[in-house]
């Protein structure tokens, strides 16, 4: 399967799912480990975590496929949500919380 199809995939299957650095058990950059604790925050008990550090090309296939320059990436039922720094602002504001109570991944 090619990385474009893998990501469609995942993020159309899966409620919430993270694009990051490492895995949520043990972040390899502080941006991934952030997004991470955001979600636990959130209240979010099934995400979905890809290593991009395992695979080349899904780690820039990601980046072409939500035409974003960085990583982490969440997605929230199939939506681009943003990296870690959106997902700070939108934890901080609440609307976090919200999108993702919508969504069914918080009950």
């Amino acid at each position: 399967m090619e990385a474009k199809e893998f990501i469609q995939k995942t993020v159309t299957e899966h409620p919430v799912v993270l694009f990051m650095k490492g895995t949520a058990q043990f972040p390899q950059c502080g941006f991934s480990g952030r997004a991470v604790q955001i979600l636990k925050s959130c209240g979010v008990k099934n995400v979905v975590t890809v290593n991009v550090l395992d695979d080349e090309g899904i780690r820039q296939g990601i980046k072409d496929f939500s035409n974003w320059p960085t990583i982490p990436q969440l997605y929230v039922a199939g939506e681009f949500i943003g990296g870690s720094d959106i997902m700070g602002e939108m934890y901080d504001s609440g609307e976090l919380k919200k999108v993702l109570d919508d969504s069914g991944a918080t009950a």
